[in-house]
């Protein structure tokens, strides 16, 4: 993967990128044509002051025949390349169901063993190579998908699902943004798109449809102080909002936690994902990220609690 999340329109990493940069570029040369030879007309009007005109013959070609040959021009062209849209996704799409909420993404899969759903957060890891058909809804206001070097905007809508399909090329990690202001921490709603190859995905998802209790890294061999942050997220009522599954019963309030400690960030993109991320998260949530509906947690959790609860997350990969 790459060590940068880019977040370009202009450094398109799939088919659908790659075709409205295509648009793009005709749109930016044909505005730029129409400007010089603008300007070169008003330096000739400027230069032949004294001439005349037949103004009629200027105002039919240059201000109806042009523009409606030009647009109509457009329109034919955009058409021809806009990006396919689906009614049901292609025989050999991945399905991944995307909600939005403020200010968070719920990233949802099936297991291909067993057919459970697979929930994840803030982070949508898609096999490189392979058509990906998303399910877009919102559970609170409008919110918009948008991951610039991958595909086009789309607006996520109360009460309605609209469909979105991307690809990339090749490995590796791009950073996509909330495009329709949605309340107070719009500018932190991020989402990472992470593409791996098709085999490594696989294992990714086979490990995400694992229960925490169950997972390799959660074995009894954990030293105690990561068992006390078990017991201590579970004590301090965490799991009210969460689910880790194994560990709690389901809570669908807040992110599901079940392998957090394998996401890049923490907060939609505004942490990094680490122990002093982790347990800066949970103390100073409201100073990070003002008006998130998870509380701080520094006047009521004592720090060793904060750090054992750190370690424990981390560990739930």
């Amino acid at each position: 993967m790459s060590g940068t999340a880019s977040q370009s329109a202009l450094q398109a990493a799939g088919p659908v990128a790659e075709t409205l940069l295509g648009v793009t570029g005709v749109l930016v040369a044909g505005a730029t044509l129409i400007f010089v030879a603008v300007m070169a007309l008003l330096a000739l009007a400027v230069r032949r002051r004294g001439g005349t005109v037949n103004a009629r013959w200027w105002v039919l070609g240059g201000g109806l025949v042009f523009p409606a040959v030009v647009l109509a021009a457009l329109f034919v062209y955009s058409q021809w390349h806009k990006p396919p849209w689906r009614v049901a996704p292609p025989r050999d799409a991945l399905i991944v169901g995307v909600t939005a909420h403020m200010w968070w993404w719920e990233v949802r899969y099936r297991d291909p063993a067993t057919g459970a759903e697979i929930v994840g957060a803030n982070e949508l890891r898609i096999p490189a190579g392979r058509p990906v058909y998303l399910g877009l809804s919102s559970a609170d206001v409008i919110h918009s998908f948008w991951v610039p070097a991958l595909a086009g905007k789309m607006d996520m809508l109360p009460g309605r699902t609209q469909h979105l399909q991307l690809q990339a090329d090749r490995p590796g990690t791009w950073r996509g943004q909330c495009a329709e202001f949605c309340g107070e921490q719009h500018a932190r709603m991020a989402l990472h798109v992470v593409a791996e190859e098709p085999a490594v995905f696989e294992a990714w998802l086979a490990a995400q449809a694992r229960t925490a209790a169950s997972s390799p890294s959660l074995s009894p061999s954990l030293s105690p102080a990561i068992e006390r942050g078990r017991e201590a997220f579970l004590a301090h009522r965490c799991n009210a909002c969460h689910t880790v599954r194994g560990v709690s019963e389901e809570s669908r309030l807040g992110p599901d936690l079940t392998h957090v400690g394998s996401r890049l960030y923490l907060g939609a993109g505004t942490l990094a994902n680490d122990n002093a991320g982790l347990a800066q998260w949970v103390a100073h949530t409201q100073q990070l990220k003002p008006g998130a509906r998870m509380p701080s947690s520094q006047a009521r959790i004592d720090e060793a609690s904060l750090q054992s609860i750190a370690a424990w997350l981390s560990q739930l990969k």
